[in-house]
């Protein structure tokens, strides 16, 4: 039988929708790359889904997702609006450069407890850390003259929300791992995968902006 009709108002599901994935860091000199993995049922590890590039030193940051680690295919990327800003505002873009969402920053929320603002097709979201306590102490150990900079103890957490209904819309959730690993869980089916994965990405690149 086919679907009935949606309800007056109702946003249709994204175009490409991931319930659940990870997102693997791998680190070198000049460039971070990520892994992103989708999950099995099973909660395993499955197929990659995209394998993404962020260049350092850049003037306006810029993230670009292949289909495979051989960057045979650009699939989607986010960039930076504004220079070098902590306020700036990041446009998601689909391989053919139309936009899928933003995501941006808030500044002052951010000084004791990161806090990012999303947006996408139906949906404004407000991302926090989960933990207050875990976000202050995060804050101190950055202090620590060289261990701050190499070696965070702290596994944090973000829930996004939609700020109109108070429903989760994404939740990262970072793992005990010697390198950076987060289990990225969508529950609304609104939400883009290319969002998601660039969202979820940006809360480990961008996080100590």
């Amino acid at each position: 039988m086919p679907p009935g009709p949606m309800p007056p108002g109702a946003q249709p599901p994204a175009a490409m929708v991931v319930p659940q994935f990870f997102v693997k860091q791998r680190i070198t000199v000049m460039v971070n790359r990520y892994e992103v993995i989708a999950a099995n049922p099973d909660g395993s590890e499955g197929h990659l889904l995209a394998f993404a590039e962020q260049k350092r030193m850049k003037l306006k940051e810029e993230v670009v997702f292949f289909s495979d680690a051989a960057k045979s295919r650009r699939v989607f990327s986010f960039k930076a609006r504004q220079r070098l800003d902590v306020h700036a505002e990041h446009d998601v873009f689909d391989e053919y450069g139309q936009p899928l969402g933003t995501f941006s920053k808030q500044f002052g929320a951010s000084l004791v407890r990161s806090t990012w603002n999303l947006e996408a097709p139906g949906i404004a979201a407000v991302g926090r850390e989960r933990r207050p306590v875990i976000a202050v102490l995060r804050r101190v150990w950055d202090f620590i003259p060289f261990i701050g900079d190499v070696w965070v103890p702290f596994v944090f957490h973000f829930d996004f929300v939609d700020a109109a209904t108070g429903a989760t819309v994404l939740v990262s959730e970072r793992q005990k791992a010697i390198r950076d690993r987060y289990t990225v869980t969508v529950p609304d089916p609104r939400l883009d995968f290319r969002v998601a994965a660039s969202m979820a990405v940006a809360l480990d690149a961008l996080q100590s902006r």
